[in-house]
């Protein structure tokens, strides 16, 4: 591979990064992480090609990975998107003292995607966003860093897997706990019999939120682009305690607290565990907290069951903190000698069958479960390294889209047991409900005429 300068894209560098396709072992990242500064990480030997990234959606988590990515010596962030101009101009600001060059400003992220010099897109926008941009940016050619839940909904979710499919792209779900290192090393453990056959796995989250409040329809303040941040979802007035972030629980725009973050634990326990789509899945919750506009459970269960003998379980709090297991989220996984323990952290412990502590890794990084922006920057910088190495050396992904789907799709199904009040009955082989026409009708939405997303 020829080295440019880093202001130019040859078309050979172009071409390279359209065609390369995953499937070789995972490159080691390496000694970045023992001397991480933005500084020092981009001056590694060896940062030769840049991966250009424009970023969609930059106020809270979109700016914490703007400025990690900027900070990795094979990338550039060309272009910053977003709706809310505030957002923009601090982000750019930001990203421009890591890398020592300014970002393109765009408001609408599909003009970025006619930029034959833009590589791939990063969506950290709004849920509703999350499927609908990716699919876009898979049509123009670009690949794409996709934050979790996946999709707002089932039937985006196929899209996305049949958009990955059909145009080649690269897609890395922002599931990044799959890229941490003592994360990898328990899976590996677990899967070696160090508790047996696993057959059961708990997970949870605990927040203490305040409540959002009785909104009033009011005009959109002067910073925002209300049609662009409303996009493919049904137009509807705008509400002053809607942005930024309590969007996440009115079902409109947002998927509550079960793929706001049940998605990362859901997703190990299903690695864990090594299924895919379950045979049964039931849930009951409520708005219990506070009587205000929020839509989405503030206190939700969800059980699923699978076809090899195994089930999970998954506990939501949004509204009252009280840690499980000493930790405000996390995961045990139960097997026939054994279990095995992950908290918010990099870190695990094992027991034996006697509540004997028999081997523990320790947290080497410091992780904040509950920072929405920005949990663990060094870590979550292997993740963003990983979807690099795949478009630059063919290195396998870490959280590709299908897997990112199938972790994705059981939140979502029990949303769906939940508002129908009833348990689903599902087929393994492809994750579908059966026989519940109530439950069928929440398997896709409805969009703002012209806005439907297509494969």
């Amino acid at each position: 591979m020829k080295n440019h300068k880093e202001t130019e894209l040859s078309s050979s560098r172009r071409a390279f990064i359209k065609n390369v396709t995953t499937g070789a072992a995972v490159a080691s990242f390496g000694g970045v992480l023992s001397a991480y500064t933005p500084k020092s990480y981009r001056n590694i030997i060896g940062a030769n090609e840049k991966v250009r990234v424009a970023l969609m959606g930059v106020n809270s988590r979109g700016f914490a990975l703007a400025n990690n990515f900027a900070a990795l010596p094979n990338c550039e962030v060309a272009s910053v998107c977003d709706v809310d101009s505030r957002a923009t101009v601090k982000c750019i600001a930001s990203v421009e003292k890591i890398q020592n060059s300014t970002p393109a400003s765009q408001e609408d992220f599909r003009k970025v995607l006619e930029d034959k010099n833009v590589d791939a897109l990063v969506v950290a926008a709004p849920d509703h966003w999350h499927a609908p941009a990716a699919i876009l940016a898979s049509k123009a050619g670009k690949h794409v860093y996709l934050e979790k839940p996946a999709s707002h909904n089932p039937h985006e979710g196929e899209l996305l897997v049949a958009a990955a499919k059909k145009y080649g792209n690269i897609i890395q779900l922002g599931t990044q706990r799959r890229s941490w290192p003592n994360i990898i090393q328990a899976m590996a453990e677990m899967k070696a019999g160090i508790i047996g056959r696993p057959y059961f796995a708990k997970g949870w989250y605990t927040n203490n939120r305040e409540s959002i409040g009785k909104g009033k329809i009011t005009q959109p303040p002067s910073w925002l682009n209300y049609e662009l941040w409303q996009g493919p979802a049904p137009r509807k007035d705008f509400r002053d305690n809607l942005v930024h972030y309590h969007w996440h629980w009115f079902w409109h725009w947002g998927t509550g607290e079960a793929l706001n973050n049940g998605t990362h634990t859901i997703d190990l326990m299903r690695w864990g565990l090594d299924v895919d789509y379950p045979v049964r899945v039931t849930s009951a919750g409520g708005r219990y907290r506070y009587q205000d506009d929020w839509e989405t459970p503030d206190t939700q269960v969800i059980n699923v069951e699978f076809a090899n003998n195994t089930a999970m379980t998954w506990e939501g709090r949004s509204c009252n903190g009280r840690y499980v297991e000493g930790s405000s989220g996390g995961i045990v996984f139960y097997g026939d000698s054994g279990a095995l323990q992950i908290d918010g952290a990099n870190s695990y412990k094992v027991f034996d069958l006697d509540n004997k502590l028999i081997k523990s890794a320790e947290n080497d990084f410091a992780v904040k479960p509950l920072d929405k922006m920005s949990p663990s920057q060094t870590l979550d910088a292997i993740h963003l390294q990983n979807f690099l190495d795949a478009i630059r050396k063919g290195t396998a992904l870490h959280a590709g889209i299908l897997g990112g789907h199938q972790s994705t799709l059981l939140c979502q199904l029990g949303n769906i047991a939940l508002r129908c009040g009833g348990t689903l009955n599902i087929n393994p082989v492809n994750g579908n409900i059966e026989n519940n026409n109530n439950a069928a009708k929440l398997w896709k939405r409805e969009y703002q005429k012209g806005w439907e997303p297509t494969v």
